[in-house]
């Protein structure tokens, strides 16, 4: 019987097993398919305080692993593939076996929906993003795809217009999904040029590994030509990882967890940290520090029964 397992190994998953583990509550950290989570999708963090010179995505992650594990936390390779959280103790299954615990993290996540070109899986951190906030600086005076027609894609082309010589926002329709307030401020800022109907056919150029260009196609004339550019943002949305909880943790339509004030969800003992919950920040930072609430919310909660 666990005390409490940590389901996902990104930034809110270490940073809740640091916790966890100095409170001698010797967690189980669950890693998920995507072990360290976002980061490990990036290069250098520049945004994560206390690295004056930034650092590797991927070497933060594995720092704040192993200072959990320096404390006492067990890390598990695996998912976890079904949930039962209709009595305590809560059971999990792990990669076919069932475990037993007494609390729970969901730390999981959300996955940045991709356009599925190879050479963009090939490309990810080095030109290609889901980003804006955390890469945008890297592309002083650079040319600039944006890829999307709602908010969010409204929103990393205006913050990327900042440090770009020039943003095309690309968008497959000619209707957009973005409010009308944020689509006239994109609309109204001279350095966003938009370029409807069209869809991104390929990126350039892998063996580089480098993105100097992409090949576009007019989906209503079915004109296709290349085009310069230095950066590629996708803004097409998350997918946060909750499918395995469905029917049981409460979630708004998008599969986000509604929180129930501090990391509660609608199960007590259940709590939450991170992407899964947060649609709005998505930082390291704020992860890191929702999983600290999500841990201190698991001592007090475990505290408060006799454990």
């Amino acid at each position: 019987m666990r005390n409490v397992v940590i389901i996902g190994s990104g930034c809110a998953g270490n940073t809740a097993a640091i916790y966890t583990a100095r409170a001698n509550l010797k967690p189980l950290v669950v890693a998920g398919h995507e072990a360290g989570g976002q980061l490990t999708l990036t290069t250098l963090v520049e945004n994560f305080p206390g690295f004056p010179e930034g650092i590797n995505g991927p070497d933060l992650v594995e720092n704040m692993k192993q200072q959990a594990q320096n404390f006492g936390a067990e890390f598990l390779h695996g998912a976890v593939t079904d949930a039962d959280f209709s009595q305590r103790p809560f059971r999990l299954n792990i990669d076919g076996e069932w475990i037993e615990t007494r609390t729970v993290i969901i730390a999981s996540g959300a996955s940045a929906r991709w356009l599925g070109l190879e050479s963009e899986q090939k490309l990810i951190g080095h030109g290609v993003s889901s980003c804006a906030t955390c890469d945008g600086f890297f592309y002083r005076g650079k040319k600039i795809i944006v890829i999307g027609g709602g908010d969010s894609a409204m929103e990393e082309a205006n913050f990327l217009s900042r440090f770009g010589s020039e943003v095309t926002l690309i968008h497959r329709r000619e209707e957009f999904r973005a409010s009308k307030i944020m689509l006239d401020r994109a609309r109204q800022n001279p350095k966003i040029k938009f370029m409807l109907n069209t869809v991104v056919e390929e990126i350039f150029d892998v063996s580089q590994k480098l993105v100097t260009g992409v090949r576009l196609r007019n989906v209503k004339s079915g004109e296709v030509w290349n085009q310069d550019v230095d950066g590629f943002f996708l803004a097409i949305g998350h997918v946060p990882n909750t499918k395995v909880f469905n029917g049981q943790i409460a979630t708004d339509p998008d599969g986000y967890i509604l929180g129930q004030g501090g990391a509660r969800t609608n199960i007590p003992g259940v709590f939450h940290a991170g992407d899964v919950e947060d649609r709005i920040y998505r930082q390291a930072i704020t992860a890191s520090g929702a999983g600290c609430k999500a841990a201190i919310e698991v001592e007090r909660f475990l505290e408060a029964e006799g454990h």
